[in-house]
Parts: C-alpha cells; sequence; structure tokens
C-alpha cells in the first residue's frame, strides 16, 4: 500500500509504536503519549504524521502545525490532532541540530516551523518499514564526520563498559593527549561533547538491555545508573517523556550501533 501523506490513516494500518536510540539521537513512532507541558534537553523535531498538531509555549501561542522544530530547555506542550506523532530528538551538541533548524521555513519565538522536507519525512514516517537514519538524513542533511582512530577507541570504550567510571582524563591519557585537546578533539569526532555522549551511551546500555528482556532495575544498574529513578529523570530531562509512560505504552526499542 502507498504511504499517505494528506488525511489520516486507517486505524488498522498504523504502525506499531517504537523508539530507535543512538548515540545523540533518537526517533520516535506512535501515539502522540498525551503528555503535559514539559521541556528536553535536546532538540526536538516533531511532525503530525497523519494530521496537524498544536504546539503551545510561552511567546509562541498556540499554532497549528505539521511539523516543529522545539529547542531545548523550553516548556511546551504538543497536541495531536490525529493518531501518530513523529518525534526526531537531535543532541544539543550536535551540528545536525543547526542544520534541521535552518531547513525551517518558518524561524519566530525560537521555534522552527515547517520542515522544507516535510511532506516527504510525512510519506517516510507512514511506512512499516521506516529506516530512522535515513529520516534524519532527510531532516538533517547527511551525517559527515571525519574518524580519528583515537576518539573512534574512545567512544568504542564508552559504548562497551557504560557502566563504568571513565573519566575524559582516563581515555585522553590512553590517547597519549592532554584532556583539554582530547576533549576539543572528542567534540568534533563524536558530534557532541564527552559528556553527553557518556550519558547517551548509558542510555543506548539500557535500552539494549530492555530490548532483551532485561528489567528495568538491573539495566539501569548495569549502565552505571544508580537506581532506575535516576535512569528515568535523566531520560525525561533528556526528552521529556518518562520510560514509564514509553515502556506502558507498549513501544518497541531498538538501539541501532
Amino acid at each position: 500500500m502507498a504511504p499517505v501523506s494528506g488525511g489520516p490513516l486507517p486505524e488498522t494500518c498504523c504502525p506499531p509504536a517504537t523508539v530507535w536510540l543512538w548515540a545523540g539521537h533518537a526517533v520516535y513512532r506512535g501515539p502522540s503519549l498525551r503528555l503535559d507541558a514539559h521541556c528536553g534537553s535536546v532538540h526536538c523535531l516533531a511532525i503530525g504524521v497523519d494530521a496537524p498538531f498544536t504546539l503551545s509555549a510561552d511567546g509562541l501561542g498556540e499554532v497549528r502545525v505539521r511539523s516543529a522544530l522545539i529547542p531545548p530547555r523550553t516548556i511546551h506542550r504538543v497536541v495531536a490532532h490525529g493518531d501518530q506523532m513523529l518525534f526526531c530528538y537531535i543532541d544539543s551538541g550536535s551540528p545536525r541540530a543547526h542544520h534541521c533548524w535552518e531547513r525551517m521555513t518558518d524561524r519566530s519565538h525560537g521555534f522552527g516551523l515547517g520542515h522544507r522536507a516535510e511532506a516527504a519525512v510525512i510519506d517516510l514516517a507512514g511506512r512499516a518499514d521506516l529506516d530512522p537514519t535515513t529520516v534524519l538524513d532527510l531532516v538533517c542533511g547527511p551525517l559527515t564526520r571525519h574518524s580519528d582512530p583515537r576518539i573512534s577507541v574512545a567512544t568504542a570504550t564508552l559504548q562497551a563498559h557504560p557502566g563504568r567510571s571513565v573519566t575524559a582524563a582516563d581515555l585522553a591519557a590512553a590517547a597519549h593527549l592532554s584532556t583539554s585537546r582530547f576533549l576539543h578533539l572528542f567534540s568534533e569526532h563524536a558530534g557532541t561533547s564527552f559528556r553527553r555522549y557518556r550519558l547517551w551511551a548509558r542510555m543506548l546500555s539500557v535500552g539494549r538491555a530492555i530490548a532483551k528482556g532485561v528489567d528495568l532495575t538491573t539495566a539501569s544498574a548495569d549502565a552505571g545508573f544508580a537506581s532506575p529513578s535516576h535512569f528515568s529523570d535523566a531520560f525525561h530531562a533528556m526528552t521529556g517523556l518518562t520510560a514509564t509512560t514509553l515502556l506502558g505504552s507498549g513501544a518497541t526499542v531498538v538501539v541501532l550501533d
């Protein structure tokens, strides 16, 4: 069946709720989850898959749109008027956040409204075999990153051992770099800061474990969080979503390596 971009999709053909996670990014497709006013620490591109939505925030008022880029640390509320929403979360330290901002047709009051590729993204989002990396390439442009082998080793270490207290100084010494030089190279090549990347690595570890059926308490502890509530607080601070709400909705968690 061809994807539908205009009217609402029939309820029977709505794809299941899914959240895809990878370093510096997350994509959620599914019901709006009926969130109250909230804010996150990352940029969020919201897209109404089968209908417009209403975005409200101080200074902006209420606007009815099909796509909007919501900046970090900004209290807002999204009210969906259809069955399916697409949320693309982009780390605030990533250059892709700026690239997405540049692709919004209306940039006022700190919000971006109307993505240039809105129709194409809606078509992709309506497909059962949605590729989240293709969506991010479409809304932000392809990810171009030069690879420094020393930083590749550092990111691999953080991914492999998320629960360890690995510091920037430790990894800098292993790479025979000063800490300041290491942090500069890390941000340049990893696409976000060392601190943010370590948090994403821990989030991904929890996501992998949950996808395998591990309980949240064990998954959180193994990833270096002090408790499930510590993980939930960090997840909520990042995305504005609560882990219990997301998991309670029956959403499938997919971690991309």
